[in-house]
């Protein structure tokens, strides 16, 4: 059996990220370019932090917003966001779903990743070409859901 799969109940499950696989994964950012960026919106404080630091550990450059209010002065302001990672429930005009839309609306080209713990999407929550990643959420799979960015 390989240290990348475990085999268990006939099923392969990749082995946990390492150490070594974040600085593989960061190897494979274009080393030309500068690292993308993605903005993380989660009212959290603790949540936001941990996701910013799995980002920043594989490389990426991360902005942060609380609320989707903040995240949109920050898209207004900056035309380097290259991916949106934004949880549902949060305080202020809208939710994450409002958010994802109208980002997906103004700013085609950004990448749209949703998160949440208490709520699954319905049908047209979530933008034609976004993601939703429920929490909990590991490393590996908020990479995945960001990596078509790198």
């Amino acid at each position: 059996m390989s240290r990348d799969a475990q085999v268990a109940n006939g099923r392969r499950r990749p082995a946990k990220l390492t150490k070594a696989n974040i600085v593989l994964t960061r190897m494979t950012l274009s080393p030309a370019l500068p690292p993308p960026v993605v903005l993380v919106v989660e009212d959290e404080g603790l949540v936001r932090m941990l996701a910013v630091d799995m980002l920043e550990e594989a490389g990426f450059v991360v902005a942060e917003a609380a609320t989707a209010d903040e995240a949109l002065g920050i898209l207004e302001s900056r035309s380097d966001i290259a991916a949106l990672f934004t949880d549902v429930d949060m305080p202020g005009s809208m939710n994450g779903f409002a958010l994802a839309r109208r980002v997906a609306e103004r700013w085609p080209a950004i990448r749209v990743v949703i998160t949440s713990g208490r709520f699954t999407p319905g049908r047209d929550d979530v933008p034609e070409a976004g993601l939703f990643v429920p929490k909990p959420y590991h490393q590996a799979q908020l990479l995945d859901a960001v990596r078509p960015v790198a």
